[in-house]
């Protein structure tokens, strides 16, 4: 037996925990529907880029094996069968509790005979002045090829009249709009909200797009693709032509799922099937609708039903980095730790903000992996190169589904006269950093941002990450080398950071040895690391010996988890899903009792330890490094959305303790209890 888990069963188990929260009466009933949305969209990219991987490398007849012995077929035959139960699972929960209890708040999501005559004479109208004029049904036959379908969009597949009485019946197909709400909301009607899906909507006035001909079936569809393309990324002139050329491939990428509703048209089923060349472990037949996005793309943010969703607050933020002070004052008084989505991410577009138009800046240097469609980060930069700053920035047009939205960004700030790069060959950038070089005094001070997560304003407020804000000479330099060796020069020596793929691996077997030699020597020994993923199998051998020769690992692991807590005593692993994605990386060695903390955009994967730029950073405040390890100690002692993983490989909800404790929540309370002291101790002083 393996000593690692398949990383593709893991990560089934982690949209398993992810789908449990849809149950879960913790959570707000608009916020379980979203829940049920993220395990839609997970499995979406799951087959695109996963199982996509694993069907060309099964159709290319490559018998590579896996860290825990499976080859790609065996993957393949694994984990379908799991999907087809947690599916099935998830239209279970949908039907049995969610919709009920929708239903019960008053909220309620309507079938075609469900609908009164003033709903369907309102519904009649917007069909024809809202929906008709956006389709196009295409007729089906042996005279016209089956045309290329797009991958996630809904498609109804109908079976009309014959046109002759010894006339065969005929197939059509409608594409819908995405432009469209998926939910048709009613202004009229039964509870505080209603609607109707799409798909029933087209499907009620079907007769006026054929001449009245009322179609004797209906089946709606959804296919997904394989995304997952091999490309030449070794010259990075050509990168952007390379990545275009991939971007088309989607469109025509090897159908990998087919879902469809249970009961639906033997015939037209048939037919779709056979026309996608679909085999039948790749079909999911569902009860109910296809794609369960709307729940939190449209319903989670229905007007008035703030009961229903979690208590919004306000993120803190650092009286330091109060608005009616330049950010470069706060930073020179000590080095700053945000811990987003709890404090603001304001500051960090503000310190751009203020480069850009800051007389005394000389240069900006920016990495950037994803951002948010408005970036006011890439107006910044685009404003300081206006200006005659020089402003550096390398985006990543590798970054999976944002390579055309980064291609744009590219254009953009060359045209507005930045140095762009496109990449590192060979290598994604994944580091999250930005260096600031101003005169101040007759000398250069450098000023930066060092991340776990992207420069992205928007998920900044869903995702937990950890930044720091410093101008320590020491990491000021190695910003320095750092965009120097990614721009074109060879690797230079650094001090404090330590970036992958050449410094990274090697530091942490360092440490790791390090805790093991104190456990063997009777040194109080400690290893606490949070993280998105732990695949690498090489680290996991090395936590495993730590663990056996006494060194206490504590491990928060969001997702995916490959190594196994049986046979060491000493490993404990968990899961946190919760309000917020959790996403920051933060690595603890206890070292003696003189605790090392580092941040880092990496996980403990190959992929970031050998195929990628990245950079771990320490956090060298005293002060700072507490407040991360009492973070990583509070996610420990998580009783309300933590698991664990037990000695047979499965997760478990954490026993339900009390006092209960929230970590994510609990962080909210405390940064609202600190903005209240701060609002205090201002009144305090104007009086």
């Amino acid at each position: 037996m393996s000593k690692y888990y398949n990383r593709e069963l893991s990560w089934i188990k982690f949209n398993s925990r992810v789908l449990e929260e849809s149950c879960n009466l913790d959570n707000p009933l608009l916020e379980r529907g979203k829940f049920l949305s993220i395990c839609s969209s997970n499995l979406d990219e799951f087959f695109m880029v996963r199982v996509g991987g694993l069907v060309r490398t099964v159709d290319a007849q490559i018998r590579k094996i896996d860290a825990a012995g499976m080859t790609a077929q065996e993957q393949l035959a694994a984990i379908l069968p799991q999907v087809q139960a947690q599916v099935a699972r998830q239209y279970l929960l949908l039907n049995a509790e969610y919709l009920p209890a929708l239903k019960q708040a008053g909220i309620h999501i309507l079938s075609p005979k469900d609908i009164n005559n003033e709903q369907k004479a309102w519904l009649s109208q917007y069909f024809d002045t809202q929906v008709q004029p956006l389709l196009t049904p295409r007729a089906i036959d042996d005279k016209r090829p089956f045309p290329l379908l797009a991958a996630k969009c809904l498609h109804i597949a109908l079976l009309l009249p014959p046109t002759t009485r010894t006339g065969a019946p005929r197939m059509a197909l409608i594409p819908l709009p995405t432009k469209l709400p998926r939910i048709t909301m009613l202004p009229d009607g039964i509870g505080r909200a209603r609607g109707v899906l799409l798909e029933d909507v087209v499907s009620m006035f079907a007769p006026r797009l054929f001449g009245g001909a009322a179609p004797i079936a209906v089946m709606p569809f959804r296919l997904t693709r394989n995304t997952d393309f091999v490309y030449d990324d070794s010259d990075v002139d050509t990168l952007i032509v390379e990545m275009r050329k991939n971007l088309k491939k989607r469109k025509w990428g090897k159908v990998v799922r087919l879902e469809v509703q249970k009961g639906c048209d033997n015939r037209l089923f048939t037919r779709i099937k056979k026309y996608l060349d679909v085999q039948n472990e790749f079909v999911f037949q569902v009860n109910g609708p296809l794609n369960l996005d709307f729940f939190m793309k449209q319903l989670s943010s229905l007007p008035d039903c703030d009961d229903l969703r979690f208590p919004g607050y306000t993120p803190f933020v650092n009286e330091r980095l109060s608005s009616d002070r330049p950010v470069f004052d706060a930073i020179r008084e000590g080095d700053i730790l945000l811990n987003h989505p709890f404090d603001s991410f304001d500051p960090v577009v503000r310190m751009i903000d203020e480069a850009a138009d800051d007389p005394d800046v000389m240069a900006i240097k920016q990495t950037l992996y994803r951002v948010s469609g408005k970036s006011p980060i890439v107006a910044a930069l685009s404003r300081a190169a206006q200006q005659g700053k020089q402003v550096t920035v390398l985006i990543e047009v590798r970054a999976r589904f944002d390579e055309e939205n980064n291609i744009n960004w590219c254009l953009a700030l060359e045209k507005a006269g930045c140095h762009v790069f496109y990449g590192v060959p060979n290598l994604k950038c994944h580091s999250k950093i930005t260096l600031i070089v101003r005169k101040e005094e007759n000398t250069l001070r450098r000023y930066v941002h060092l991340a776990t997560g992207n420069y992205n304003d928007s998920t900044a407020k869903l995702y937990t990450d950890f930044g720091l804000l410093t101008c320590n000479e020491e990491i000021g330099r190695d910003a320095g080398a750092f965009f120097n060796s990614i721009t074109g020069f060879e690797e230079m020596p650094m001090e404090r950071l330590v970036v992958s793929p050449t410094m990274l691996r090697k530091k942490l077997n360092q440490l790791i040895k390090r805790e093991k030699q104190n456990a063997r020597e009777g040194k109080p020994a400690r290893i606490m690391a949070k993280m998105n993923s732990l695949v690498d199998p090489k680290i996991i051998e090395k936590l495993y010996k730590a663990a056996d020769e006494g060194v206490q690992i504590d491990l928060v692991v969001r997702g995916i988890c490959c190594a196994k807590v049986k046979d060491h005593e000493n490993l404990h692993i968990r899961s946190i899903v919760g309000r917020f994605l959790e996403h920051s990386r933060a690595f603890i060695f206890w070292n003696e009792g003189n605790p090392e903390v580092f941040l880092s955009s990496a996980d403990w994967m190959p992929r970031n330890l050998d195929k990628r730029v990245e950079i771990m950073f320490p956090v060298l405040d005293e002060q700072l490094r507490n407040r991360v390890i009492a973070s990583v100690e509070e996610e420990l002692q998580d009783n309300r959305k933590a698991w664990e993983m037990k000695k047979n490989g499965e997760y478990r909800r954490v026993k339900r303790t009390l006092p209960p404790l929230n970590s994510q929540e609990a962080r909210i309370l405390a940064h609202a209890q600190l903005s209240e002291d701060y609002f205090h101790a201002e009144t305090a002083d104007e009086e």
